[in-house]
């Protein structure tokens, strides 16, 4: 049993919130929470939940002491798994040169591929368990992790296995997803079709291996057309992998055209997008991710339209760090809720809805994720914090008091429990 909650915090339901849904949070004052096998046996105020349990044994009680409880936060877009760092291309950053001109030099993606490809799957594996470490005591209790920098197949298996060996062996739930069509590597320069081919060639064995739920594809102007994701993501769908698209961050290409056509489970970026683009998005079921960390990092001066998506589209917005080695090495989620409130104007209850309910669906764990429910896995995340407009408007700190994943406490006093157990 949980208790000594100060307030609980908790979107509804299974579905994603659209529009204004976003605003609608269930509110328990001096709540608590029994646990059963992992799963929410009980909620509700610390009175209810005694006289629902009728008597029944508590075999470990847990105080909260007066801690903001909230589902735990899910990390729906990173690219954990990866070797080296990119900490040299900051002062090209800073003497405006863009990004897709860092990538065209054989920098930004490119450089981390050659890191990746000279890294161990061992060594892979523990650089990534270190950056769950630091998110599991940021609330984060599910991350997604995008393959794509290993581009060949021999890499990009190798980056899967270190991501599903940290799925097995971490307290953080780790999903994965095929990015083979992250970048086109440097021996397949101005023969883009033949990489396209090559990352065509590798689904099959990617989905009978199990490595991977869904496939993404960076589609922007020198990387992917959307003729060649188009290609990529229906062979993926043959394959059994549901697509996700990196769509319209740098500039409108149609990528989020692409994901309303095929109903992909999400569209990730969409700075650029076009009001159809985001019209289809809605017309197509499609969660829209969005990544405020990365527009903050890369010095842009335009953010994502969240007000518009919510307000305009009633789209499900999401959110999450796009953690990776170039345009946004950070693994703060709590950082993400912060930017979310400065630069996307979202509202507290919207960033929550994004970072549980909307997160937990962009990578199909609605039914058991996102929520404190009955019968909904024992994720939750404890803030010490008087309330919920509390989490993004003091920023810079961890606010994480306490973490509890499938049922068990692994943060507690702000401190992970066996931290380092399965490296």
């Amino acid at each position: 049993m949980l208790k000594g909650i100060g307030c609980l915090v908790t979107p509804p339901g299974d579905a994603p919130r659209y529009g204004e849904q976003m605003n609608e949070i269930r509110q328990i004052p001096q709540a608590s929470v029994a646990i059963q096998e992992g799963r929410i046996a009980f909620v509700g105020t610390e009175t209810e939940v005694m006289n629902a349990l009728n008597g029944a044994e508590i075999l470990e009680t847990l105080d909260a002491r007066g801690c903001l409880a909230t589902p735990g936060l899910i990390d729906p877009h990173t690219h954990l798994v990866h070797g080296g760092s990119r900490e040299h291309e900051l002062a090209l950053k800073r003497a405006g040169v863009p990004y897709l001109e860092i990538l065209a030099q054989g920098g930004g993606i490119l450089s981390t591929v050659q890191a990746t490809r000279s890294a161990s799957e061992q060594e892979l594996y523990e650089k990534a368990y270190q950056s769950l470490n630091i998110m599991l005591l940021q609330g984060v209790t599910t991350v997604e992790a995008k393959s794509g920098y290993g581009l060949s197949i021999e890499a990009e298996q190798r980056q899967l296995r270190a991501a599903k060996r940290l799925s097995d062996n971490h307290p953080l739930e780790v999903v994965s997803t095929f990015m083979g069509a992250h970048a086109v590597p440097a021996e397949y320069k101005g023969k883009t079709n033949e990489y396209v081919d090559l990352v065509c060639g590798m689904l099959p064995q990617i989905a009978q291996l199990r490595l991977a739920e869904f496939c993404d594809v960076f589609c922007e102007k020198g990387v992917f057309t959307v003729e060649q994701s188009r290609r990529i993501l229906l062979e993926a769908q043959r394959n059994g992998l549901l697509p996700k698209i990196h769509a319209d961050e740098i500039e409108s290409l149609g990528g989020a055209e692409l994901a309303g056509e095929l109903g992909a489970i999400s569209a990730e970026h969409l700075l650029a997008a076009s009001d159809k683009g985001l019209g289809m998005l809605a017309a197509g079921g499609v969660i829209p991710v969005l990544l405020p960390g990365t527009s903050f990092n890369l010095g842009l001066n335009k953010h994502a339209r969240a007000r518009d998506m919510i307000d305009k589209f009633k789209l499900p917005v999401a959110l999450a760090t796009d953690y990776n080695p170039g345009s946004c090495p950070t693994e703060s989620m709590q950082l993400i809720m912060m930017l979310a409130s400065l630069n996307l104007k979202m509202t507290p209850e919207e960033i929550l809805a994004a970072c549980s309910i909307n997160a937990a669906n962009a990578i199909a764990r609605g039914d058991r994720l996102g929520s404190i429910e009955v019968g909904k896995q024992a994720d939750i995340a404890l803030f010490d914090v008087p309330n919920l407009a509390y989490l993004p408007y003091h920023f810079g700190i961890n606010h994480t008091y306490g973490v509890i994943k499938n049922g068990q406490a692994v943060v507690w006093e702000r401190q992970l429990l066996a931290p380092n157990a399965n490296i």
